[in-house]
């Protein structure tokens, strides 16, 4: 089981690729598996080419007991006023908390065909006030009015109200300047997809903000079982490459840039984009030994990351061999920082 201190999360499969009765057997086979290896949440992908991200959570919340949706949330799709209602529902109908991902972008063509031109920096202002009258119809029973550049809302209340500890975690991208500021604004834990450990030159973040990571983990016994294993799941894929290249040129997402850099090595061990670059996944992955591994995470965790969120397990050994390396990290020595 994950260690408590931090939050760890799985992610959901997409439903791109997926007939319906098969999709629907994976999420509830995976919202299973997050939940007995001590997941805190589950992460829900949503954008123009899937089905909508909060049915996918209410197959999730009936499907298990404790494990918290993840839901992406992209401003252009539902008003605040519904996203709310939606948390609030949720929370009255089976006592079960929600994580919010904020979603500033997305992919170039699906916000052309939403009408929304709204330069990258301009839609983290327009997240900040979003995310706030969210905040603000979940925080009590007073009626919200609120004025800003792009939301506007007048003695607006929420019912039924949200109950008592189930205010929702919040997460955005912490990649570029304006996710920062937006995480500040909003109380939000940044979440970024890091570099190589050893890239970090700084010392443990002392900004205020919460700060969390995306990245996959294979990790066995010892690094040739592996690497042996992560080469099979996700082998050199000439077509992945080119839809690679071609989602790039349609994503202004600064985390698809930063990890895109011409150079950067795909296999520094264990920090390996292979999957990421034959567009088999969206975030770098960790590969080796349960040790070698766990010293990598070790070194996010000592530079203050507490929140993990995972990519998606095809098997439920994925989250156990994880969980391996995760103890591994937290050692005497960092159990002290963890609990300082």
């Amino acid at each position: 089981m994950f260690d408590a201190r931090i939050e760890v999360f799985s992610t959901c499969p997409p439903s791109s690729g997926s007939d319906a009765r098969s999709y629907l057997q994976d999420v509830v086979r995976v919202a299973r598996w997050s939940e007995a290896a001590g997941c805190t949440g589950i992460l829900v992908y949503s954008d123009n080419s899937l089905v909508d991200p909060w049915l996918v959570s209410q197959v999730i919340v009936e499907s298990t007991t404790s494990l918290c949706p993840l839901v992406a949330v992209q401003p252009v799709y539902m008003h605040p006023y519904s996203i709310a209602r939606m948390i609030a529902s949720i929370a009255s109908l089976h006592g079960r908390r929600i994580y919010l991902n904020m979603v500033a972008g997305g992919f170039k063509n699906d916000l052309t065909a939403l009408n929304d031109t709204t330069p990258h920096d301009r839609r983290y202002h327009r997240l900040i006030e979003y995310t706030t009258i969210i905040q603000r119809l979940l925080s009590g029973p007073s009626p919200v009015t609120f004025e800003g550049e792009f939301y506007r809302v007048d003695k607006l209340k929420l019912s039924p109200p949200l109950p008592p500890g189930m205010s929702p975690g919040v997460f955005i991208s912490g990649s570029s300047e304006a996710g920062m500021a937006a995480a500040r604004a909003i109380g939000a834990t940044a979440i970024e997809y890091p570099k190589p450990a050893e890239e970090y030159r700084e010392g443990p973040a002392t900004d205020g903000v919460a700060h969390g990571i995306r990245v996959g983990i294979i990790a066995r016994a010892g690094d040739e079982e592996a690497w042996d294993f992560a080469r099979a799941r996700f082998p050199e894929d000439r077509k992945g490459q080119l839809a690679h290249q071609l989602a790039m040129k349609v994503s202004d997402s600064v985390w698809h840039g930063q990890l895109s850099q011409p150079g950067r090595d795909t296999e520094t061990g264990p920090y390996w984009l292979v999957p990421f670059q034959n567009y088999k996944t969206m975030c770098p992955y960790l590969v080796g030994s349960y040790e070698r591994v766990g010293t990598e995470l070790g070194r996010y965790l000592s530079l203050g990351y507490r929140t993990f969120i995972l990519d998606v397990p095809r098997e439920l050994d994925d989250l156990h061999h994880a969980d391996q390396a995760f103890h591994r990290a937290i050692d005497p020595c960092l159990n002290r920082s963890l609990t300082g």
